[in-house]
């Protein structure tokens, strides 16, 4: 999903999380964000109505981009695991991922880029 960039601020509506299921809302555990302007794109979970994790997919090791397998992230290259929180899960990564602070308003969510 593209995202725009207003400020310091990347801006994700709420309603990219929903899916309709039989007349139901759920909700997806995460999406991945972008933007042209960004070396790697962002992976928002959603671990309750309140509150988010946005983790840039970038591997802690070596650089690599990071591929979501639900609740954790893997590194192509070398096999670094982390947690839908950013924690280290299995390595040679040593270092956490690079977590974004998120605000909600009444229809998104924004994540502070700095």
């Amino acid at each position: 999903m593209n995202a725009p960039i207003l400020g310091n601020e990347l801006t994700v509506s709420l309603s990219a999380f929903e899916i309709l299921k039989n007349e139901v809302v759920q909700y997806h555990k995460y999406i991945v964000v972008q933007n042209d302007t960004l070396q790697y794109p962002i992976c928002v979970y959603r671990i309750s109505a309140n509150t988010f994790y946005a983790l840039w997919m970038q591997c802690t090791h070596q650089g690599t981009e990071l591929q979501v397998f639900g609740d954790r992230l893997q590194c192509p290259a070398h096999g670094s695991e982390f947690s839908q929180t950013g924690a280290i899960q299995n390595g040679p990564a040593d270092k956490p991922l690079r977590a974004f602070s998120t605000i909600i308003t009444q229809e998104n969510l924004k994540i502070k880029l700095q």
